[in-house]
């Protein structure tokens, strides 16, 4: 059988718009609008899904490690949407205690700054009780040193110290004195000298000629007496400096004291607000010590000894040590954090230390510590997505880092990428309990999965969103209701059901089968978006379907530079597609191609040629590296085909080569192995095939047209060739009947059908496409017969194999037909000298 002619009923599926209203009305608000005002139900942005929202469900509530999430589909299907919407719901039902982030100063180890966690809104609370703790302590610090129980403290250790210094010194002297020595002041300090008596009892001293006069004995003791005196005075000096030492810690230890009781209340009275946060009255204490143990900053001392008075003025003493660095804020917010990163660095998401160039050199503190996502999304969720992620420097490998040690480590990317090291701030890590939701491609998924063992063992759920859904009421009505709602949303004009029964069958066409809608939202809603302007243009109250009809039309024309050209092309003969007459070895097989997000298709010559050989199948495509894998794929079970059907029990003895004409780029895809087939078998039996119709389709190893993608756009490319030709009623499509269900083909098509035009043919097998094609009976290859085409194969592969060299011998007729347990070695294929890029 010749296969089968469609009827135009069965070429599209068109949405009724008063079916669709009365589809949708049930699940209006009691008090919506008039349909062609939109509905008033707000439905969500996302249709269906009900697989991938289980998924997300369950991540999102799965509390073990290793249960982030990685949510996959297409663009414009609502994922994020959803992820949020369940985020929300799931945040909502369960209350998620949030906490304030700090670091502040480590007084004993400066460049590990210590971490504080607060209760939601406590930390900024803090930070101010510090600035004015340190406000409160420059002025009742240096109050407390210009008192006058300071003064009288001070003075009173310096008289003390003078006094004992001074005793000392008194002593030896006087012990000097007994030995006939006087103690005399020289430009470097105290020393002795002999004393010479003198009518009136005063000191004087022997000159060196009236020294040396004195007899040699009083000399000799003299000269003792001196340096048991010297060596005295050195051991009093030394004396005196352990004292300066004593009396300097003397008034430090005074400086304490007098520090201790101006700081002890005031930090107590911070103390109060925290008795409940142990860590924060560990540095608060901390605190308290540091200010007394450099109480000596409130003053100043000038010249050898302290005295009271001489502070430090209050604005220029640095309290900067004791400041508060928040790093997460909390306060005013409710729930669990939701965190969305555009730009997922590294140092953007696990934060960084900032430096201040002074003089010079860069310097850095606590203070210039500043947060990353995962700070901000701690506790709560982060949505990032996977491709930008993947391409920053040491970001994933930082993530990863972060959610396997569950804590959030600031690392300096200089340091990964230095062999030189320096001493670097480094900030004590933070607790980790975030959950994780990467977005992306299924290619990115599969490949992460593949290459990245970390991956697994992180992201064990995964959402995978549809392209498609079924064309069922349910998904229909929530179709139109989110479209409705999005396009309130974004202040378009009210939809009309007509103008919605085109989106929905729009839907169908982006689907690409009548039987299922598009899942992307996103693109109908620019579609509706488009046909608002020209609404609005046109001065229509609402959308109407002629607008949207416009905007679809236009929308491809904007893309069509290609398919104009290949037309053009077409026309003036450049590329040689024949529309009429019949030909050998030659048949108008089709592709398709994507421009500007469009789907086009065109027409396309295929040609095969046979000769008398060793059986061998070329496919020039393959050869010439410019056939994919799965284009050679479709080539080596055709020739399978070949030989398990005609040559079942010795090979068949030709040499066939097939190729796309005029086609200079990578041709992919199985779907013209039928008309490969069919061309291949043309030129075997010298059979001509109609040039009035295009083939699309493809087989398997028993001869059954599967289906193929892209049919609309095959079809409608074929057509609008014959119609710039003229019609002369003899064209059409030869198709594969599993493909008929999702045929959306445009009204001109189904009205050129409707009035014998342009015929569309639906075949099952290889057999009735070869009827369709040739016009005679395909015929049984075990039996064969000379007046059909599968005999005419038959006879001539029994010549070829004669004179090949001998008689080949025919099996009788199977009634079972080719089995699938016979190899079918008949056709062979040279060994690929590379891979189609």
């Amino acid at each position: 059988m010749p296969g089968r002619v469609l009827t135009p009923a069965e070429l599209a599926r068109r949405s009724d718009p008063a079916a669709l209203e009365a589809l949708v009305a049930p699940a209006r608000e009691p008090a919506a609008a008039p349909a062609r005002q939109g509905l008033a139900n707000p439905a969500a942005a996302i249709v269906g899904q009900q697989r991938a929202h289980e998924a997300v469900a369950y991540g999102i509530a799965m509390p073990r490690d290793g249960h982030h999430l990685f949510v996959m589909g297409p663009p414009g299907v609502g994922k994020r949407t959803l992820v949020r919407r369940a985020i929300e719901a799931h945040v909502a039902r369960n209350g998620v205690e949030r906490f304030d982030w700090a670091y502040v100063n480590n007084f004993a180890q400066p460049h590990q700054p210590r971490v504080l966690r607060l209760p939601r809104g406590r930390a900024s609370a803090l930070r101010q009780h510090m600035r004015a703790l340190a406000d409160d302590l420059r002025t009742m610090i240096p109050a407390t040193f210009e008192s006058e129980e300071y003064a009288t403290a001070v003075e009173r250790l310096n008289t003390e110290y003078k006094e004992r210094a001074e005793h000392a010194v008194l002593e030896v002297g006087e012990q000097a004195q007994g030995q006939g020595l006087v103690m005399v002041r020289t430009p470097v300090g105290l020393s002795f000298a002999p004393r010479k008596p003198t009518p009136d009892g005063s000191d004087a001293v022997y000159t060196p000629e009236e020294f040396a006069a004195l007899p040699e004995a009083e000399r000799t003791r003299l000269q003792q007496a001196l340096q048991a005196a010297q060596e005295q005075l050195v051991r009093v000096l030394r004396g005196t400096v352990r004292l300066r030492k004593e009396h300097a810690d003397r008034l430090r230890a005074l400086n304490r004291s007098m520090t201790m009781v101006a700081v002890e209340h005031a930090v107590d009275e911070v103390k109060d607000d925290y008795a409940d946060l142990p860590e924060v009255l560990a540095y608060l204490e901390a605190v308290r010590d540091d200010v007394i143990d450099k109480a000596d900053r409130f003053r100043s001392p000038q010249g050898e000894e302290a005295s009271a008075g001489e502070t430090t003025p209050v604005a220029e003493i640095d309290l900067s040590a004791y400041e508060v660095n928040v790093l997460v804020d909390a306060a005013g917010t409710d729930g669990a954090p939701i965190v969305t990163i555009d730009h997922p660095t590294h140092q953007q998401l696990i934060g960084r230390v900032d430096h201040l160039a002074r003089m010079g050199t860069l310097l850095t503190d606590y203070r210039l510590v500043k947060p990353g996502a995962l700070h901000r999304a701690n506790g709560g969720f982060i949505l990032i997505d996977a491709a930008k992620l993947l391409v920053q420097p040491f970001a994933w490998d930082a993530l990863k880092r972060a959610l396997t040690r569950r804590e959030i480590r600031i690392e300096s990317m200089a340091e990964m990428v230095s062999l030189v090291t320096t001493v670097q701030l480094e900030p004590e890590p933070i607790p980790l309990a975030v959950k994780v939701v990467l977005f992306g491609a299924r290619e990115i998924g599969q490949l992460l999965q593949e290459l990245d063992p970390d991956f697994g063992r992180l992201f064990r759920v995964v959402a995978d969103f549809s392209d498609d859904l079924p064309r069922v009421d349910a998904v229909q009505r929530e179709l139109v209701q989110s479209l409705t709602a999005q396009g309130a949303a974004s202040a378009l004009l009210p939809a009309g059901f007509g103008a919605l029964a085109r989106l929905v069958d729009h839907g169908a066409r982006l689907a690409g089968d009548a039987q299922r809608l598009s899942a992307s939202v996103q693109r109908l809603l620019d579609v509706l978006t488009e046909a608002d302007q020209r609404a609005r243009a046109a001065g229509h109250a609402c959308i109407e379907a002629s607008d949207v009809d416009g905007a679809i039309a236009a929308r491809r024309r904007r893309a069509s530079r290609i398919d104009e050209r290949l037309r053009e092309e077409v026309g003036r003969g450049m590329l040689m597609i024949a529309t009429s007459g019949v030909r050998v070895g030659q048949i108008n097989g089709l592709m398709v191609y994507e421009s500007g997000g469009e789907t086009f298709g065109e027409p396309v010559r295929i040609s095969a040629t046979t000769r008398l050989g060793d059986g061998e199948v070329i496919d020039i495509q393959r050869e010439t590296h410019m056939g994919g894998p799965v284009h050679a794929k479709g080539v080596l079970i055709l020739a399978a085909f070949l030989g398990a059907r005609y040559s079942r029990f010795r090979a068949h003895a030709i040499f066939a080569s097939l190729v796309f004409e005029q086609t200079y780029g990578i041709v992919e895809g199985d779907s013209a192995s039928l008309a490969e087939l069919l061309a291949l078998l043309s030129s075997i039996a010298d059979v001509p095939l109609k040039q009035s119709l295009a083939v699309t389709g493809s087989i398997n190893q028993f001869g059954d047209v599967q289906p193929i993608g892209g049919v609309n756009e095959k079809i409608e490319g074929f057509f609008d060739v014959c119609a710039a030709r003229g019609f002369d009623g003899t064209h059409g499509i030869v198709m594969p009947e599993a493909n008929v269900a999702q045929l959306m083909l445009r009204e001109d098509i189904v009205a050129a059908v409707a009035g014998g035009r342009f015929a569309i043919h639906a075949v099952r097998h290889a057999d009735e496409a070869i009827e369709v094609m040739t016009g005679l009976a395909a015929g049984e290859p075990h039996a064969p017969h000379a007046d059909t085409v599968n005999g005419r194969i038959v006879a001539r592969l029994r010549e070829y194999a004669r004179l090949h060299g001998g008689e080949q011998r025919w099996p009788r007729r199977h009634r079972g037909g080719a089995s699938p347990s016979v190899h079918a070695d008949g056709a062979r294929t040279a060994p690929p000298k590379g891979r189609a890029r």
